[in-house]
């Protein structure tokens, strides 16, 4: 099953859009067709050498998995590991890598043989995920783990900037923060955004939590909610902390 001249050539054309699209052009065109090459086409070939996206597909998944940890890290230094592990696994999760295989219109692009294509294998999330990682791999071998993390940064970036932190780790910390307070005779706690940073499509929030008439903790977040989410969990951990060493210093001195 080999192309023919028109065959090529459309094939081409495609490959050029999906390069703008991407926002990445490579300087060795075969790891682009590789990475979009499913297994199925190998199969029913009769060209030698050809290879299907499987080992660039794993190669992408290592790279996709540092790129996001590294994001995260930098974006949430406060954040446990257990935290930081739960917003990894969602975006790197099937849902997220799909929405931007099909924002790349990945599925008019992909290599695959005739039962695949008679099955809506262009259509199936697997196929499409498996696809997009294998081309985040080609980046990465053509152009190293800049030219990786700037594709990444283009497609994903944009959903770690609308994550609800709050809910992805499981936490809603300001009813903790109530609550607590509460517990302890404390007035309740009072937020107010204190600065508005960067431009208004990327704007960041500064917010701080009132304590009575202190200041218990800033923070600030891309949404209003964010910020308030997490000042208000760093400031039920400062209180908590300080009343462990409270405890700490009456046992001592007992």
């Amino acid at each position: 099953m080999r192309a023919s001249g028109n065959e090529e050539s459309g094939r081409a054309q495609g490959e050029a859009t999906l390069e703008s699209l991407l926002g990445y052009a490579f300087k060795n065109p075969g790891l682009l067709q590789t990475a979009l090459t499913h297994r199925s086409f190998v199969n029913e070939s009769d060209e030698a050498g050809l290879q299907n996206n499987e080992s660039l597909e794993f190669l992408g998944d290592a790279v996709l998995g540092f790129l996001v940890s590294a994001r995260i890290y930098n974006s949430y230094p406060s954040l446990t590991e257990g935290e930081l592990s739960r917003i990894k696994a969602y975006l790197v999760s099937s849902a997220n890598i799909v929405g931007v295989a099909e924002g790349l219109r990945l599925g008019d692009h992909l290599r695959l043989g005739r039962g695949e294509e008679k099955t809506g294998g262009r259509r199936k999330r697997a196929i499409l995920v498996d696809a997009c990682e294998a081309i985040l791999g080609a980046v990465y071998l053509d152009g190293g783990i800049d030219a990786a993390a700037a594709v990444f940064e283009t497609h994903m970036g944009p959903v770690i900037e609308e994550l609800d932190r709050a809910r992805l780790i499981g936490g809603d910390f300001k009813s903790a923060l109530q609550e607590y307070l509460h517990e302890v005779a404390l007035p309740e706690p009072q937020y107010e955004v204190v600065d508005e940073v960067g431009p208004d499509h990327k704007k960041v929030f500064v917010v701080e939590v009132r304590i009575g008439d202190r200041v218990t903790c800033r923070s600030s977040g891309t949404s209003k909610k964010e910020a308030q989410q997490e000042a208000a969990r760093l400031a039920l951990k400062t209180l908590k902390q300080n009343q462990d060493d409270s405890r700490a210093g009456n046992e001592v001195d007992e």
